[in-house]
């Protein structure tokens, strides 16, 4: 039965709600950064490819005045007394249900204060561990975690502790099945991949920043985008299309941290695309992301709780991006990958299977099956690993692949460091230098004019053969912006060589001058 709520003037009106909204009026109704939200249902959701969007189920909506008076109209009377002559001429009281004015309703959600309202920290597709290592697998609101379970794919308990039989058959089905046929470059690639895939399910309990995933191919059509499904698929993900200005791609984080989505993927980034943005290094470096609210002047903080993924065909990165990213290379070595007889593959037609709810949920239950048997043993973390602001993320997620038996994980770091475009420029120009001057200090203009073409007879020959640092626009920079990038790089080894700066015998110059070292 829908609760009584007798209103009468304006005050009177905005005390009497704000006290039944306080109390529990609305069912699913939380507040988040101040604001009153109400959780509901999405409508009009289909299956979705792998390389589309795919939403939760459900979204919180900042609770409006006009969304107001539709939740009272369905969970409340809400009246007010008025009279009227009676045949007998006498008054007669009766009430009168109606919807409080608007501007009766904007003062009631106008405050930041919500006392006994629930706190709503997010919306998640899929189970996670809570920070006390128990798992969070209960559809709907859960008080220890202030998080909403809004499930993808309706999942059968998960055991407390999963027999051994159970243990072995998720791994036979993870990486003997589900993982078994992709063309991995090498073991780390694979083990990479399924700490990302678990990512997700262990990000409240590690307490831990999630580095940048670059899934990357030879080929097209060797599987990236089925990959990038995996976790996208079972806790939500949103496609987008790369953004090549910083500008831009600022406006489009902020803009989709405001869904409701666990996984953020840049798809099919144009060919030998070079990744080297300081927004998305501090993105992924950031716990809380800060920016300016589009369309309004307003700055607003956002927890950052994404796996943030990019894909395409020989990808690279640049600047501080190497340090900061995970790679899940893949190598089908052969001119038409989707060519290949798949015949006698662990699951045939991969693409397709991965977006039936039905196949997705048995990825996801044999996958905390496996976090549960590694939490049952007290998550053991592998102390050795280290990666900068994402130590605490490796520990976790090294233990929980040692305890299974995955070997290789972030092995490949080299890797990295040779896709990183800057890395590379800077080591053959810094080569170069140093073979063409040995250890003698030199000013910025020298250096650059060192760099000028030589007429020789009818050619044009460059003294440095195309290894000259150049801006990133592809231009050799003039003096002015060589002192800057040089002193800018002083003291930073690149291979075996780093560059060294002082200043002249009569200190009224800048020198620079390239130390080589074995080893």
């Amino acid at each position: 039965m829908s609760e009584r709520l007798q209103i009468g003037s304006g005050p009177e009106t905005i005390r009497v709600l704000k006290a039944a909204l306080t109390d529990g009026l609305l069912p699913d109704t939380y507040v988040s950064a101040g604001s009153l939200v109400h959780m509901e249902a999405v409508s009009g959701g289909l299956a979705t490819a792998a390389d589309e969007d795919s939403p939760l189920p459900v979204s919180a909506s900042v609770v409006t005045p006009a969304g107001l008076a539709g939740l009272l109209a369905e969970h409340a009377y809400v009246y007010r007394l008025k009279t009227r002559k009676s045949d007998t001429g006498d008054p007669e009281v009766f009430e009168e249900e109606v919807t409080p004015p608007r501007d009766t309703l904007a003062s009631v959600l106008a405050g930041k204060t919500w006392p006994g309202v629930a706190p709503l920290r997010g919306i998640i597709g899929a189970p996670v561990l809570r920070r006390d290592g128990t798992l969070l697998q209960q559809p709907g609101y859960d008080k220890a975690t202030g998080l909403y379970l809004a499930s993808k794919v309706a999942l059968p308990p998960v055991p407390d502790e999963p027999t051994a039989d159970q243990v072995a058959e998720a791994r036979t089905f993870l990486l003997g099945r589900f993982l078994r046929d992709f063309p991995w470059a090498s073991a780390a690639d694979r083990a990479n991949y399924v700490a990302l895939l678990a990512t997700p399910i262990l990000r409240h309990f590690t307490r831990s920043l999630t580095p940048f995933a670059l899934i990357d191919a030879t080929m097209p059509s060797s599987g990236k985008t089925i990959l990038t499904a995996g976790p996208g698929m079972l806790y939500g993900q949103r496609v987008m299309t790369w953004a090549y200005s910083d500008e831009e791609l600022r406006k489009s984080i902020t803009a989709v941290l405001a869904e409701q989505v666990g996984v953020v993927i840049w798809d099919n980034l144009a060919e030998g695309s070079v990744i080297d943005s300081a927004v998305l290094a501090q993105l992924v470096t950031s716990g809380v992301w800060s920016d300016r609210q589009l369309g309004a002047s307003r700055n607003i903080a956002t927890v950052n709780d994404r796996l943030w993924m990019a894909t395409g065909n020989n990808l690279q990165v640049g600047g501080d991006m190497a340090s900061r990213t995970v790679r899940v290379h893949l190598d089908p070595d052969m001119p038409r990958p989707e060519l290949r007889d798949q015949t006698g593959f662990g699951i045939p037609h991969l693409d397709q299977w991965i977006t039936d709810p039905t196949n997705q949920l048995t990825v996801l239950w044999h996958l905390l099956v496996l976090v549960l048997d590694w939490t049952r043993q007290g998550a053991p973390k592998v102390s050795g690993l280290s990666m900068r602001q994402f130590t605490p993320w490796a520990q976790a997620l090294g233990g929980f692949l040692h305890h299974h038996g995955i070997d290789g994980f972030l092995t490949n770091a080299a890797d990295i460091r040779e896709i990183d475009e800057d890395e590379t420029r800077w080591r053959a120009f810094l080569t170069t230098w140093h073979d063409r001057h040995g250890g003698r200090a030199v000013t910025a203009a020298d250096l650059r004019r060192d760099a000028e073409p030589v007429q020789l007879g009818s050619d044009v020959h460059d003294p440095w053969d195309g290894q000259f640092i150049t801006t990133h626009n592809g231009r050799l920079p003039n003096p002015l912006q060589l002192g800057r990038m040089l002193t800018g790089q002083a003291g930073r080894w690149r291979g075996n060589h780093v560059i060294r700066a002082g200043r002249n015998d009569r200190g009224d110059r800048a020198v620079f001058w390239v130390e080589h070292h074995d080893g």
